[in-house]
C-alpha cells in the first residue's frame, strides 16, 4: 500500500530532470515609464480601501497639513524617540502602544537588548463620549479610520499618527542611539523605578536629545508594578527627576508612573502624545530625505522578471516626495582608486517605484514619520544598512558633500554615561587625535587638523552630505568604548582634503 501511495505520488509531481527539460520563457525587458509606475503604485494604494485614498491629481503642496485625512490615515506625521538606559522598558513600551515588537534580529533576541534601531507606527485614537484617559486607545498602523471603543461603541476619532524610533541604552551603542536622535521631533524618557536615578546612559542620552534641541520630553517612570508598595521610594524618585530636568530648561516636564509589562497607565502615556505639537513642517521647497535604514526586499533565488530595487528608510525632513519623481542619492557610490589610492563619490539618480509607511501604500510622503522608498538602485549594494548616511531628494537641488569640515565646538565639562563620571574631566581637543563624528545618521571617524580656540578643523574618514549649520555630535574614546564629550556646528565644508 505505502509503494503505490509513493508511486502515485511520484506521478503526480514532476521530476526535477522534467523540470530542467521544460524551457523557460526568454526574458523580455520592458521599460516602465512614469505613467506605468505611478498606474502599479495608485492600484496598490486603492486596494487598501479601509485606509483613506490618495492621488497625485489632487496633491498640492501649498494646502497639505500633517492632520489632514488622507495623509493621516496612511503616513504618520511626527518621530518620537524612546530613550533611556539599558533594560529600562523602551522596547516594551513600544510593544504596548504600537503593537509592534521592535526586537526583530537573532542577536537581539538572544540578549534581550535592543541593537540596530528599532522602528513601529502606531494610530493614536480618542473617544469623545468616554472621559480621560480612558478615552484614548492606540492600534497598529493597519487599523481602519473608523473604529468603535470596545466600552460604549461610541466612533473613535483618529488624533495623531506616530513613527516610534527605538533607541539601544548599552553604552557601546551610543553612536546608533545618536542616529537615531537626528530625526526626533520629541522623546519618551524611561527610567526604571527599581534602580536608582539617574543611570549613566540616562544622562548621556538626555545630553544627546539636548544637542539635538528637542524641546518635548515626556519621563515614565517605568515597572511601577515592582515597587508599588514602597511609595516612599517612588516619590523621591519622581523628586530626583523633577531636580534633574526642570531645573536646565524651567519648564515642567510630565513624570507618568507605568507599568509597559501589565500595559497599567499606557492610556495616560497617550493621552500624553496626544498633546504635543506636530513641529512646523515646510512642504513647498525641494525635499530632503535622512536614510538611517537600507535593505534589499528580494528573496534568495529571485527571477529577474520579479526583481526589486534596493529601498531606503527613513525621514523626510523638509519637502515631499512623490511616486515617480527622479531622485538623487549623495555620497552616493564611493569607490578608491587602485592606481592612487584617492577615494572619490559618485551621485546616484534613480526613480521612485513605491513609498510605504510601514504596510500602508503612499503616493506621495511629507515630512515626520518614518518612511521607505523603493527605487531602482542595485539591491544589493543597499542590503545590510549600506545606505545609511545617504540623504536623498531632487538631483537639482542636492546638498554638497564633504571630505573635510570646519566645526564651531561646545564641550561637556565632565563625562557622561559612566557611574564614575563626576571626575573624568574633559580636556580640550588636541591636535592630531581621532574623535567619532555623528553627522545626521552618519557616523564615522575624524581626525582633527587643527584647533585655534572654540575652532576646529576635522578630517572625516568618510564622505558626507550636509549642510552648512548642521549639528554633530563628538566622541572620543575613553576605556573601551566612545563617550560624548561635546557637540559642534559646521561652518565650512570641503570636498578635497587639506584645503586652506
Amino acid at each position: 500500500k505505502s509503494s503505490k501511495m509513493v508511486d502515485a505520488t511520484t506521478a503526480e509531481t514532476p521530476s526535477t530532470e522534467q523540470q530542467a527539460a521544460t524551457p523557460k520563457a526568454p526574458f523580455v525587458f520592458k521599460k516602465q515609464t512614469k505613467e506605468d509606475i505611478i498606474a502599479a503604485q495608485q492600484a496598490a494604494v486603492l486596494a487598501q480601501d479601509h485606509l483613506a485614498p490618495q492621488s497625485l491629481d489632487s496633491f498640492d503642496a501649498s494646502k497639505i497639513t500633517p492632520l489632514n485625512p488622507e495623509i493621516i490615515s496612511r503616513q504618520a506625521t511626527i518621530n518620537i524617540g524612546t530613550i533611556g538606559h539599558v533594560a529600562h522598558g523602551k522596547s516594551t513600551l513600544v510593544r504596548a502602544v504600537s503593537g509592534t515588537n521592535t526586537v526583530r534580529l537573532f542577536r537581539e533576541k538572544l540578549r534581550n537588548i535592543t541593537i540596530k534601531l528599532g522602528y513601529a507606527n502606531a494610530k493614536l485614537y480618542k473617544c469623545s463620549a468616554c472621559d480621560p484617559p480612558d478615552c484614548f486607545k492606540s492600534f497598529n498602523s493597519a487599523k481602519p479610520d473608523t473604529v468603535e471603543c470596545v466600552k460604549c461603541s461610541a466612533p473613535l476619532i483618529l488624533t495623531r499618527h506616530v513613527s516610534f524610533v527605538d533607541c539601544p541604552g548599552h553604552d557601546a551603542l551610543m553612536a546608533t542611539m545618536l542616529a537615531g536622535a537626528a530625526v526626533m521631533d520629541a522623546a519618551l524618557l524611561l527610567v526604571a523605578g527599581d534602580q536608582p536615578y539617574p543611570q549613566p546612559q540616562t544622562r548621556e542620552h538626555l545630553i544627546a536629545v539636548d544637542i539635538m534641541r528637542l524641546e518635548h520630553i515626556i519621563v515614565l517612570q517605568n515597572k511601577i508594578d515592582l515597587v508599588i508598595k514602597d511609595k516612599v521610594a517612588v516619590t523621591k524618585q519622581q523628586e530626583e527627576i523633577k531636580k534633574s530636568l526642570s531645573g536646565a530648561s524651567g519648564m515642567s516636564i510630565p513624570i507618568v508612573p507605568i507599568s509597559a509589562v501589565l500595559g497599567y497607565n499606557v492610556d495616560v502615556v497617550v493621552d500624553y502624545i496626544c498633546r504635543i505639537p506636530i513641529p512646523t513642517r515646510q512642504f513647498a521647497v525641494p525635499p530632503y530625505m535622512i536614510v538611517i535604514r537600507s535593505f534589499d526586499v528580494n528573496k534568495p533565488g529571485e527571477d529577474a522578471e520579479t526583481l526589486k530595487g534596493g529601498v531606503a528608510g527613513g525621514t523626510i525632513l523638509k519637502g515631499c516626495l512623490k511616486v515617480g519623481d527622479e531622485i538623487a542619492i549623495r555620497p552616493g557610490k564611493v569607490s578608491k582608486s587602485r592606481r592612487t589610492g584617492q577615494t572619490t563619490w559618485t551621485e546616484i539618480q534613480s526613480v521612485i517605484i513605491t513609498l510605504m509607511a510601514d504596510n500602508n501604500q503612499l503616493m506621495y510622503a511629507i515630512p515626520g514619520g518614518l518612511i521607505a522608498v523603493g527605487t531602482k538602485v542595485d539591491p544589493n549594494s543597499r542590503r545590510s544598512d549600506n545606505m545609511v548616511g545617504n540623504i536623498i531628494g531632487h538631483p537639482d537641488s542636492m546638498p554638497p558633500v564633504y571630505i573635510e569640515i570646519d566645526v564651531k565646538t561646545t564641550m561637556l565639562r565632565r563625562v557622561v554615561g559612566t557611574k564614575q563620571d563626576g571626575n573624568n574631566k574633559i580636556d580640550s581637543l588636541q591636535e592630531g587625535e581621532t574623535l567619532l563624528i555623528n553627522i545626521g545618521s552618519t557616523s564615522c571617524g575624524g581626525n582633527v587638523m587643527r584647533v585655534t580656540g572654540k575652532q576646529a578643523r576635522i578630517l572625516l574618514t568618510k564622505f558626507v552630505c550636509a549642510e552648512i549649520g548642521d549639528k554633530i555630535s563628538l566622541s572620543r574614546k575613553m576605556d573601551r568604548n566612545f563617550r560624548l564629550i561635546g557637540w559642534g556646528e559646521i561652518e565650512a565644508g570641503y570636498e578635497e582634503a587639506n584645503q586652506r
